[in-house]
């Protein structure tokens, strides 16, 4: 029997996984999500090609526990099948087979009984192609041929219009195709379909007009002028986005000579979320303290070029995995970690809130400026630049 998630996953982080898959994140973003790595999250993933598992449930016409527990005091008190069966509303042969399949008379027991049942029940049923041989092989030589679930469903449909046996959807195809449990159709065909992928993507899932894992004309953090490099000069930010549960995000901002802080609510982790509520927080700050940006390679900020337009801040962008090159933000992030936990709900902070956790940070003393507060050392900062 097929596994249905990789160890070391709780049942909740298994749905935060699916959640985010459906909402359209990447791999990478669901792993920095809930704190787990990329590889891990594919794993969960690949298991169901993909494809979010259907949510389990007893059907109505099974035997409840609570009616395993009567079966179970109705044979500890040498009652007849009979007289189990009126009392609990069920035909005799019903409760027969389930004794008979949990042990029998002698054995039989209520939570183990149930146990096993719901056990047996995760065991895949097999789906329309399994059954029907003659419509799996045209299935089979139809993707060959190269043609789209979609293409053979239309297909069948025109071919077959009064045989149900002989059609198809295909979302029926593309389950049996991505899901290891089913084994119905050969895997080697997943190499016909046009996507050329492993696993079936979220409809939401769109990069259409960006260049996946690019960002158009980006400034390299390497053309950063050394008056940034040294921390010599005021009014120079690191930016980055702190992940919560259930998609949601913080972004926040460091000024790099005062470690002062500020902190952004933005309705989402898309570049337009993301680069008007940084526009507007960036705006509300001193105008001579509003100098250059840097960020890493997130996509969230692919609109570079009008946040620049719209608060005359230049944006430099970290080499691909290099953490270390915005150090100030990241240490900064860890501080955050005490008002946001990890697998918090962002969503739950008002902007207001979010500047009374700013100012509770911004008014503690930091080690790395010999224990000076960075309040006080922004204030400083802005006198001396005016």
């Amino acid at each position: 029997m097929a596994r249905t998630g990789r160890p070391g996953f709780s049942t909740d982080e298994k749905n935060e996984v699916w959640l985010r898959w459906r909402s359209g994140e990447s791999i990478s973003d669901i792993g920095r999500g809930i704190d787990k790595a990329p590889g891990s999250v594919f794993g969960v993933l690949k298991l169901n090609g993909g494809i979010t598992p259907r949510a389990r449930y007893r059907s109505s016409l099974s035997i409840s526990l609570s009616e395993r527990e009567e079966i179970s005091r109705g044979i500890a008190s040498g009652n007849s099948i009979r007289q189990i069966s009126r009392s609990l509303g069920r035909s005799p042969s019903t409760v027969s087979r389930e004794i008979k399949r949990h042990g029998g008379l002698n054995h039989y027991r209520a939570v183990k009984a149930d146990e096993k049942a719901w056990d047996f029940a995760r065991m895949p049923k097999r789906c329309k192609l399994a059954n029907h041989p003659e419509l799996r092989g045209i299935v089979s030589e139809k993707l060959f041929l190269q043609w789209s679930p979609e293409q053979i469903s239309g297909w069948l449909k025109n071919n077959y219009p009064k045989d149900d046996f002989m059609q198809v959807s295909h979302e029926t195809i593309y389950r049996s195709l991505f899901i290891k449990s089913r084994g119905v159709l050969n895997k080697e065909l997943i190499k016909n379909l046009r996507s050329g992928r492993k696993m079936r993507q979220s409809k939401y899932y769109n990069t259409k007009g960006i260049t996946r894992g690019q960002i158009i004309e980006e400034i390299s953090i390497h053309e950063r002028p050394k008056d940034i490099n040294d921390r010599s000069v005021s009014g120079h930010w690191e930016g980055d986005l702190i992940s919560g549960s259930n998609n949601t995000h913080i972004a926040t901002l460091v000024e790099r000579k005062s470690r002062f802080t500020v902190l952004v609510k933005v309705e989402g982790k898309d570049t337009k979320s993301v680069t008007n509520a940084l526009s507007k927080k960036i705006l509300d700050l001193p105008e001579n303290l509003r100098k250059s940006l840097t960020w890493d390679r997130g996509m969230e900020l692919a609109n570079h070029k009008e946040l620049s337009m719209a608060t005359n801040v230049k944006v430099y962008f970290c080499d691909p995995k290099s953490p270390w090159q915005r150090g100030t933000n990241e240490n900064t992030n860890r501080l955050l970690r005490q008002y946001f936990p990890k697998k918090t709900d962002l969503s739950i902070y008002s902007q207001e809130k979010l500047d009374f956790i700013s100012d509770r940070l911004n008014q503690r003393p930091r080690k790395v400026i010999g224990f000076s507060i960075p309040m006080d050392k922004f204030w400083k900062c802005v006198a001396l630049t005016n």
